[in-house]
């Protein structure tokens, strides 16, 4: 037998566990097994090793009887099949048991003939819900913290029958100890014991009737804390909406005002604001006869005209009246593609581990991406080509620039609504877009870098322009929202005019990481300049401020010459049409701005639109929010390289909401690009140490684990179809499109291509 510490039960909650002796059979008489008591059931286990799977019996106690045979042995029983004779260690374990059995008896025989006498009396129809969010759950919560204090009290009633019981026996036998006459101290000493016994009873007694007072008192309040949770609900609720209907009055009054103080004022003022920031600029119309009159009389401006207008009426830029040929499309493309799967995922516990890291670096399941890659993403700046091919005809290279900086605000106009991330593309990696007999223009991306990612991008077009970028995305994760910043420079390039244009790309931020609906913000300044002509617009994407005044996602922004004088002011948002201005004449006259400096007053004809975004297709958002070309980046094509997006085996489940799988491979290719990796710093290694044993120097043998190695093997990756050299224009490192893709398509000779699928 084991000791009495090893074999003591142990309560554990409502559960009663420990070692007793169970009678076997004849031969090998009793054995030790594990017992467990929880819920009202009595279970036993050989060892305690067995209780995550293999149990030896179960009694419900709710139908068994207890019986005590002598001081260490004890019988429960079913009245049936089941029947254990139990034998603890000594007596005072034998009575810890059967007060717990008992106990767990009671409770059981009441929960059962609870179930069968009142089991709808909780049930959800017979507690309505109160109004307000969450209303049925704090109900159920009240309902259940009753049923559990009548529960523990009923618990304690069974206690006090259990002592009552016990105290009772003890009495008699004190009693019959009693009438044995003893004399002296063992008589006074009886008597002293019998007398605690009752006043032990009573305490008990009077304990159960409190606990009964308690419950009665929870249960006469429970409706008075209902109402009171109810009218703070609908309080909370009537100030939500008071706030909403003051905030609409007040920016409908504030319209208002500003309606009739334009109809009122001999100048109309129309001001361009920036956030919280002070505005930079005002611009008022212009009058329409403004060119028949003198400079000295115009609104008392110390005016400058544009010189090189030829005309101050309202019309559309001007254009070439070239004719041109509009090409139809040559194949049906799709327009649907499998919806989204309804998988639920939680970003935050992901994320919560990589504050502070780049996202390229963070392993993500494919449950937070979108099936199409970065170099697809990349590709979808041309969803409106036509910007630049109306640029293509403009005789102004001022007029030019209006059509280019529309077009790097509608790169944005994309992802409004797409939260999901994009794959990662792998190293050699490569995507075209062809659609030059719908649309004139061609275009390829590829993976030139891993670390830090970096994608080339070149579109030529058949109008007369090109576009090439080369971009690496930077990205940071602050815990409540993650900000991606995309380095590298955009390069438009006119054949006709020979205008250069170079800019850069602003901040995207992605907010309520943490809680809350996903959503993206772009915000950032862009300096779009012609290096051909010194010409530049400043465009402004304003930040998203809950106290703003002004519409969302704004931007706005003027074109000026190189010597500054502004021709046309451009105003919009980035997810919904950009407009143009002509300016007819500027002045320092306006209101002080920031840091006591005067903004400046422009002049301007009536505002005409120069962009706008196209409509997205029916079902979008069971379809990522993809665009109409969105949805045709991933579409198969023959004659495309081995390694172009559409064959990437992962982006491919995942786009027909094979999830599951999706992962699985996106981790086989992620370990194959690994071991192409360290291939490529062992080939460094053979190189380092060749070169020393061509020279005669001795090995060093700590060559294996020199991290500039491992550097050394990502420079000396060279991409397939973009060329590294030095910027012309800004001498920045990039990789420029060399030639060769598309007569390698021609021929379907394909030999060079890397295998990373």
């Amino acid at each position: 037998m084991s000791d009495s510490k090893a074999s003591t039960p142990t309560p554990a909650g409502d559960t009663y566990k420990g070692w007793v002796f169970k009678w076997t059979n004849y031969i090998k008489g009793y054995q030790r097994r594990w017992f467990v008591l929880s819920n009202g059931l009595l279970s036993y286990y050989r060892t305690q090793a067995e209780m995550g799977h293999t149990c030896r019996g179960t009694i419900n106690l709710a139908t068994a009887t207890i019986t005590v045979d002598d001081a260490c042995n004890f019988v429960i029983s079913n009245g049936g099949a089941q029947t254990y004779h139990l034998k603890a260690s000594c007596e005072v374990e034998r009575q810890r048991w059967i007060t717990a059995l008992e106990l767990a008896k009671a409770k059981a025989a009441h929960l059962q003939q609870e179930s069968d006498d009142s089991g709808d009396d909780f049930s959800p129809s017979s507690h309505p819900a109160l109004p307000g969010q969450g209303g049925g759950s704090q109900n159920s919560e009240v309902q259940s913290a009753l049923r559990t204090l009548g529960s523990k009290v009923e618990d304690l009633s069974t206690c006090n029958d259990l002592i009552s019981k016990h105290g009772s026996a003890l009495q008699r036998s004190l009693s019959e100890l009693d009438s044995l006459r003893l004399t002296g101290e063992a008589g006074d000493k009886i008597r002293q014991v019998t007398e605690r016994a009752t006043l032990f009873r009573i305490t008990s007694n009077a304990m159960i009737n409190a606990c009964r007072d308690f419950l009665a008192l929870a249960q006469a309040h429970s409706k008075r804390w209902q109402k009171a949770l109810q009218a703070e609900r609908e309080q909370r609720v009537r100030l939500e909406e008071t706030l909403e209907t003051l905030a609409k009055q007040h920016n409908h009054l504030e319209r208002a005002f500003r309606g009739a103080a334009q109809a009122n004022a001999t100048t109309d003022i129309k001001i361009f604001d920036a956030m919280e920031e002070a505005p930079e600029f005002i611009t008022v119309p212009a009058d329409p006869h403004f060119h028949k009159r003198s400079s000295s009389t115009a609104s008392g401006f110390n005016s400058e005209m544009c010189g090189d207008d030829q005309s101050l009426n309202e019309e559309p830029l001007t254009m070439s009246q070239e004719p041109s040929q509009e090409l139809l499309p040559l194949k049906k493309r799709r327009t649907r593609i499998p919806d989204k799967p309804n998988y639920s995922l939680n970003l935050w516990s992901i994320m919560k581990n990589c504050i502070g890291k780049e996202l390229s670096k963070i392993p993500m399941p494919v449950n937070f991406n979108e099936p199409i890659s970065m170099l697809q993403r990349l590709s979808e700046d041309l969803e409106y080509y036509e910007l630049l091919d109306k640029g293509a005809k403009c005789h102004s290279s001022l007029e030019q620039m209006c059509y280019v900086a529309a077009f790097s605000v509608s790169s944005y106009s994309t992802t409004v609504h797409r939260t999901g991330k994009p794959f990662n593309p792998l190293l050699g990696e490569t995507y075209e877009l062809d659609r030059r007999r719908e649309y004139g223009y061609r275009s390829l991306c590829e993976q030139v870098s891993h670390h830090p990612p970096a994608a080339a991008h070149h579109a030529i077009s058949d109008r007369g322009w090109t576009l090439r970028q080369e971009i690496t995305v930077a990205s940071k994760f602050r815990g409540k929202y993650l900000s991606i910043m995309p380095l590298g420079t955009i390069h438009a390039v006119f054949e006709k005019s020979n205008n250069h244009y170079t800019w850069k790309k602003v901040t995207t931020t992605v907010h309520n990481i943490i809680v809350g609906k996903l959503w993206i913000d772009q915000s950032g300044e862009i300096d779009v300049v012609n290096h051909t002509t010194g010409d530049r617009c400043h465009l402004k994407f304003a930040p998203y401020s809950y106290f703003s005044r002004d519409v969302a996602r704004k931007v706005t922004g003027v074109v000026m010459d190189k010597d500054g004088k502004a021709h046309y002011v451009l105003s919009g948002t980035w997810d919904e049409k950009m407009e143009f201005s002509r300016v007819m004449q500027s002045s320092r006259g306006g209101e002080n701005g920031a840091e006591g400096k005067q903004k400046t007053v422009y002049q301007t004809l009536k505002a005409r639109e120069i962009w706008r975004r196209n409509p997205l297709p029916d079902g979008a958002e069971t379809m990522y929010y993809f665009t109409s070309l969105a949805l045709t980046l991933n579409e198969m094509e023959d004659g495309v390289a081995p390694t172009d997006s559409r064959r990437r085996p992962d982006q491919r489940l995942m786009e027909d909401g094979r999830w599951d799988e999706a992962n699985s491979e996106k981790q086989r290719l992620e370990e194959k690009q690994r071991s192409a990796r360290r291939e490529r710093e062992r080939e460094a290694v053979s190189q380092r140490t060749a070169s020393q044993s061509d020279e005669g120097e001795p090995i060093d043998e700590d060559l294996l684990n020199d991290t500039s190695l491992k550097y050394a093997a990502h420079d000396n990756y060279k991409a397939l179809w973009f060329e590294r050299c030095d910027d012309p224009i800004n001498g920045e490192p990039v990789h420029i499109y060399k030639g060769g893709y598309w007569e390698a398509k021609e021929r379907s000779s394909w030999e060079g291509c890397p295998d990373i699928f």
